[in-house]
C-alpha cells in the first residue's frame, strides 16, 4: 500500500519541493493551498514524472471550516496520511512593532499558527488511531532569533516551535513522530509575499548571498522522514553557508 504524504502551502517555494522529493521517492501526495490551478497544474505533474497517485485540496488554512470540509472529503484510498508537512505561512511587512498593521498580524498568526493547528487537530487523530505518523513543521531562525521589526512573525514561528516540542510530548505515547524544520535564509515567494509583490525590495533580501533553495530543505525533510521507525529527528536547522544566523550575514560583491 502507498505511502501518502499531506504538504500544507505546496503550491510554490518548499512546499512544492517538497511534494516532488516526496513522490520521487515513491510517497503518493495530497497537495493543499489556496492557489487551485498551480495545485491542479502540480497534482497533473507529480503523477506524470513519479508515476504516483496525487491529490490537489484547494482551501485556506486561516478557515477552520475550510480545512474540516475539505481534509473530510479526501477519497478513502488518501485518508491514512502517515506524513504531515505543515508548511503553508508567510510574513507581512517589516516594521516596528508600534507602526504595524494588525490587519497583517492577524493574517500571519492565522497562517502560521491556527492553521497549522487546525490541520494538525485533524491529520494527528488519524494517526493516534493508527498508532503511527510523522508530522514536520516548518519553522525558521526566526522562531528562536527574534531580529528588528519582525517581531509578530518571529512570535508566530516560536510559537511554532514551542507546538512543536508539545506535540513531540504529547504523542510520545502513540508512537509518533514529531520534527521541527529550522530554515534561514530560502530564496521562493516568501520576500515578495511580504513585501507586496515588490520584485525589486524582495531581490535586495539575498543580494551578495547564495540562499538555500526550497529544494535543499525539501532534502533536509526527507532525510528526517527517512529515518528507521525507531528515530526521531527533533530538529534541523539549516542556513546558507553566509548566513550565521538571523543577525549575522556575509554579502559578497556589494559595490
Amino acid at each position: 500500500m502507498a505511502k501518502i504524504a499531506l504538504i500544507t502551502g505546496a503550491t510554490s517555494g518548499i512546499g512544492e519541493a517538497t511534494a516532488r522529493a516526496l513522490c520521487a521517492e515513491g510517497w503518493w501526495a495530497i497537495v493543499t493551498g489556496r492557489r487551485a490551478e498551480r495545485l491542479r497544474q502540480l497534482k497533473a505533474q507529480l503523477e506524470a514524472d513519479f508515476a504516483v497517485e496525487a491529490a490537489a485540496l484547494s482551501f485556506d488554512v486561516r478557515d477552520r471550516r475550510q480545512c474540516e470540509a475539505a481534509l473530510g472529503s479526501l477519497p478513502e484510498r488518501f485518508r491514512n496520511v502517515e506524513l504531515l508537512v505543515n508548511n503553508a505561512g508567510l510574513a507581512l511587512g517589516l516594521e516596528p512593532l508600534h507602526e504595524g498593521d494588525p490587519a497583517q498580524w492577524e493574517q500571519m498568526i492565522d497562517s502560521n499558527v491556527k492553521g497549522l493547528l487546525y490541520v494538525t487537530r485533524i491529520i494527528a487523530d488519524g494517526m493516534v488511531a493508527r498508532g503511527r505518523g510523522h508530522i514536520v513543521n516548518i519553522g525558521s531562525i526566526a522562531g528562536t532569533q527574534p531580529y528588528l521589526n519582525g517581531a509578530v512573525y518571529c512570535a508566530s514561528k516560536h510559537a511554532v516551535h514551542a507546538l512543536s516540542q508539545g506535540m513531540r510530548i504529547d504523542l510520545l505515547p502513540h508512537g509518533i513522530r514529531v520534527t521541527e524544520i529550522r530554515p534561514g535564509m530560502v530564496e521562493t515567494e516568501f520576500s515578495q509575499v511580504r513585501f507586496g509583490g515588490d520584485e525589486a525590495r524582495a531581490a535586495e533580501v539575498y543580494r551578495g548571498v547564495e540562499p538555500l533553495g526550497g529544494e535543499d530543505v525539501a532534502e533536509a525533510i526527507v532525510w528526517a522522514v527517512g529515518q528507521p521507525p525507531h528515530v526521531n529527528i527533533d530538529e534541523i536547522v539549516l542556513t546558507p553557508v553566509a548566513q550565521a544566523n538571523a543577525y549575522y550575514t556575509h554579502r559578497s560583491n556589494i559595490g
